[in-house]
């Protein structure tokens, strides 16, 4: 397998134009909304981000104070970072006491029905959202949902393609061929992607106010917090958005129609669990059907294969239209110690894993492997620092560091190939920072909190609460550094407003049978 990972990279660098340079880049990140105490804001969607509904760069998750903001692709991590700091940096002006929560894992949690619900106005579409989330909170708890995570889109170059294809020696439709490589992507991402959360896992405590999941499970570090000694994502864990509740959906990543087919007969097959929920009871909608997904995106992955979708179009319908345009990777935590979560070493590191993976063989997943992949996340998640800790790997044993390592060796290949560019070795560097995390597990995130958790002898949300209140601080002090950017986003806020209204006022039908029809 590393024969012919070296015989395609060495082919892809031979033919020139530094073909693995300049793969788009995006990144999606959320952040609680929290009053000037840390409790969880009660407040409406600040009127001055705009529509929530139609704001292409700040929207809102799962509810009305779960923040989403959303970057467009560039070629570079430099303008992606700089992006990211300008959104939260227009975001802050208009927070008023406001702060966002610099973690992943929620603290102060009200009871679930204090909840707020993410609202986007009276029309259709909006309303259908709305259900969409109420349906979520029945199927898996508020609280599970509050969680926040970074994730990151990520599109080879175009004309990495067509030359790719010629190494391959593959005459297949070029779109077809996409297609199947990126899903050999997913599964050697799904492989390795315990890495990650060993790397840049940074929610290894969390308050006990949070109940979700089995929270009682976890160790006690003192009256109000609770955590794992030697975790790393406990946002990925049967905690967060490991769910049981979705063990029993089998969607196959070995090929795009068997992938597209597992979603379509999810969101068409009944379950008796969310049978007992009821759909539309006593006049009122609580979730869009009871079937085992309501829609394509309730099915929860550190990995997804996506494409932009026409105005209307499910994201099933998509994907058969023109194959797989990006990846998202959806197992990054908020980064505790950067006031926009995530770095540009971060997205390099990511960037140079995909590719990584990408130019690897990738069998296809068979029963077995995936569940060794589960148990590999789910210990990972809880245990990864442990110095006995072994991963299996084809039914064997096998230490961290060491296939760890093994992966990071490919990728220095992949990162001096991406850094002939501009000859500045970014990305080598990216990937030998993360080298020095795999010598020294005390230096990764999740250490280094429960590190400062002891040092200062506090829980985690007196921890967090500070962590916020440095964050704004940071923002506030180069509020007025970009006004270019300022102004954009706040056009974007104004024309949101307007298009809400628009689609409000263009409904023609009724819910019940914009819902039967979509």
């Amino acid at each position: 397998m590393a024969q012919e990972f070296d015989k395609r990279l060495q082919a892809l660098a031979a033919a020139g134009d530094n073909l693995l340079y300049g793969g788009l880049k995006g990144i999606e990140k959320e952040s609680l909304r929290v009053a000037a105490d840390g409790s969880l804001s009660m407040l409406d969607h600040p009127v001055g981000l705009g529509s929530a509904l139609t704001n292409r760069y700040i929207t809102t998750d799962f509810s009305e104070a779960l923040l989403e903001f959303v970057t467009p692709t560039f070629q570079t991590t430099w303008e992606a970072m700089h992006c990211v700091c300008d959104i939260h940096q227009f975001t802050y002006n208009k927070l008023s006491d406001e702060m966002l929560w610099p973690a992943s894992m929620p603290c102060h949690i009200p009871a679930e029905n204090k909840i707020p619900l993410a609202r986007y106005g009276s029309s259709n579409v909006g309303r259908m959202k709305t259900i969409y989330r109420r349906g979520l909170g029945h199927r898996y708890g508020r609280q599970m949902q509050m969680i926040a995570g970074v994730h990151f889109n990520y599109s080879v170059p175009q004309n990495f393609w067509e030359a790719y294809q010629g190494v391959a020696g593959d005459n297949s439709d070029i779109d077809e061929f996409r297609s199947e490589q990126y899903l050999g992507l997913i599964r050697n991402f799904k492989r390795v992607g315990w890495l990650v959360l060993y790397l840049f896992g940074a929610s290894p405590a969390l308050c006990k106010s949070f109940s979700s999941g089995n929270a009682a499970a976890v160790k006690s570090f003192n009256d109000e917090t609770c955590f794992e000694p030697y975790g790393t994502s406990l946002r990925m864990s049967d905690l967060g958005y490991s769910n049981q509740n979705q063990s029993r959906i089998d969607i196959s990543l070995n090929s795009l129609p068997e992938y597209v087919h597992g979603l379509a007969s999810a969101i068409a097959t009944p379950s008796p669990l969310y049978e007992d929920i009821g759909v539309k009871v006593d006049g009122h909608y609580r979730q869009l059907n009871a079937n085992l997904l309501q829609i394509e995106n309730e099915f929860y992955s550190p990995v997804r294969p996506k494409r932009v979708a026409y105005s209307g179009e499910r994201p099933t319908a998509a994907l058969l239209r023109g194959g797989i345009e990006y990846i998202e990777i959806r197992s990054l935590d908020i980064n505790f110690f950067d006031p926009c979560g995530i770095n540009q070493n971060t997205m390099r590191f990511m960037e140079v894993l995909l590719l990584y993976c990408l130019l690897l063989d990738s069998p296809k997943l068979s029963a077995e492997e995936i569940a060794e992949i589960s148990e590999n996340q789910a210990s990972m998640a809880k245990y990864g620092r442990d110095p006995a800790f072994q991963l299996i790997r084809d039914r064997e044993p096998v230490s961290l560091k060491g296939w760890a390592n093994e992966i990071l060796d490919g990728m220095l290949s992949v990162a001096v190939e991406i850094d002939r560019h501009d000859d500045n070795e970014s990305y080598l560097g990216a990937v030998r920072m993360m080298q020095k995390l795999v010598d020294n597990p005390d230096a990764t995130p999740s250490a280094r909190i429960i590190a400062d958790l002891t040092e200062a002898d506090t829980g985690f949300f007196q921890f967090a609460l500070a962590m916020a209140e440095s964050h704004r601080d940071y923002f506030a002090s180069i509020a007025k550094s970009n006004t270019a950017a300022r102004e954009l986003y706040q056009n974007e806020a104004d024309e949101s407003l307007r298009r809400q209204t628009d689609i409000e006022e263009s409904d023609v039908i009724d819910l019940d049978e914009y819902l039967s029809k979509y």
